[in-house]
């Protein structure tokens, strides 16, 4: 045992599981077998046993993948299943974990439908943003189908009661068998090369899975999406889905209904029409109502009783507003007034010919400069003397100085 690796169970698990995991066989597998020990558990999740001749194999598919079961599966039921194989590691044991399941008889028909279903749907033709608007009220109407049957009679029929003013063209193919993809094709074509219709109806009744495998063709799913004017698509029962179903702007439970969406009924037309004139109708009686009330509330006023009485309470409110304006003209001329005299009043106390008034003079030399100290004057100067009522012209003899105690000094 030396050097050699040894693993614990978990270990050894864990690899068996990567490998399952990882082999492209077993990550996606279909496998055919007959069920038995089935059990429903509480929890909505199914276990089963899937066996053959050969042997026998477990599985389990959880809640999520069982609510979508359009049959209740049961023990000697022969299935197809499909799902991945891998290993619940506490038990060491592998088991199917089947996330689709169907009866056995149309299971390889059901994987060409899933893998085209797959397929188209990542090219994106079922993506809602490729849908065309379906006509409210279309004038012409085109179906591919079969000529006979009880679907176009159906339709036919629907068709003419509800919206009799349509004109119903029949492009006839063949909706079963190995022709029938590309007549279906062509009928499609035809129609938008020459722009016969505004809506296009395409399918047939119903069927087994194999009478309607025509509209499971990847062809005629992709004329449907080529298709410049809007198509219906209306195959078998209302549980069918077509590849047809899923790629065409509005999907039909069936050919009768199919006519039912594609056109109104006339007689509901003709009720809305005649609820929405009474409304209008209504509406405009309410408005001349309420127009009459305007007319009759004018007619009561003062000013269209007499003109004159307009003119003379407007010249009673022309009136008013000028006296107003005069009083406020006068009031604030008065405060204009008021303030005036106060400015003047300030003024005049601060002027100098009110000093001179009360004995004092103002002293000037020869050229205007006002004399405040007796030491700017010399002697002989010239000054000019104002008083409040004239003015003298002088000439200094001598200064006299006066010491800061108060006695005389000699001057100039």
């Amino acid at each position: 045992m030396d050097g050699q690796l040894i693993l614990s169970i978990g270990e050894v698990n864990a690899h068996i599981r990567a490998l399952l995991t990882t082999d492209d066989v077993l990550s996606s597998v279909y496998v055919r077998g007959e069920i038995s020990n089935f059990k429903l558990h509480s929890s909505g999740h199914m276990y089963l046993t899937l066996k053959d001749t050969e042997g026998i194999l477990r599985a389990v598919m959880f809640r999520g993948s069982a609510s979508h079961l359009a049959f209740r599966p049961e023990n000697g039921m022969k299935v197809i299943a499909h799902g991945r194989v891998d290993v619940f590691s506490r038990d060491g044991q592998y088991q199917l974990y089947i996330d689709e399941l169907i009866p056995d008889g149309v299971g390889a028909l059901y994987v060409a439908f899933e893998q085209l279903k797959a397929k188209l749907s990542e090219e994106g033709l079922f993506d809602p943003a490729h849908k065309k608007p379906i006509p409210r009220c279309p004038m012409k109407i085109a179906l591919v189908t079969s000529p006979t049957g009880a679907a176009v009679r159906d339709m036919l029929r629907i068709l003419k009661a509800r919206w009799p003013i349509a004109r119903i063209r029949i492009y006839p193919v063949r909706v079963q068998g190995a022709q029938a993809p590309g007549e279906i094709c062509k009928g499609i074509e035809f129609v938008n090369r020459y722009r016969l219709a505004d809506l296009i109806i395409t399918g047939r009744g119903g069927g087994s899975i194999e009478d309607l495998w025509a509209f499971n063709d990847e062809q005629v799913a992709r004329a449907i999406f080529a298709s410049q004017i809007p198509v219906i698509s209306a195959v078998g029962h209302e549980p069918d889905f077509t590849i047809a179903d899923f790629v065409a702007d509005l999907r039909a439970a069936t050919p009768s209904n199919a006519a039912e969406l594609a056109v109104p009924d006339r007689i509901e037309l003709a009720a809305q029409i005649a609820h929405m004139q009474a409304r209008m109708i209504q509406s405009q009686r309410n408005r001349i109502t309420v127009l009459r009330q305007r007319i009759e509330a004018l007619a009561g006023k003062r000013v269209m009783q007499d003109p004159k009485n307009y003119l003379a309470d407007r010249q009673m409110a022309l009136l008013h507003l000028t006296q107003r304006y005069e009083q406020a003209l006068i009031h604030a001329t008065q405060q204009r007034r008021e303030r005036f005299l106060r400015i003047a009043g300030m003024l005049e106390a601060l002027s100098p010919i009110r000093v001179l008034a009360r004995g004092y003079a103002m002293v000037q030399d020869e050229e205007g400069t006002i004399i405040r100290q007796a030491n700017m004057l010399d002697k002989d100067a010239r000054i000019r003397l104002d008083f409040a009522d004239g003015a003298a012209l002088c000439r200094v003899e001598e200064t006299l100085l006066e010491e800061h105690d108060g006695r005389e000094k000699d001057g100039k």
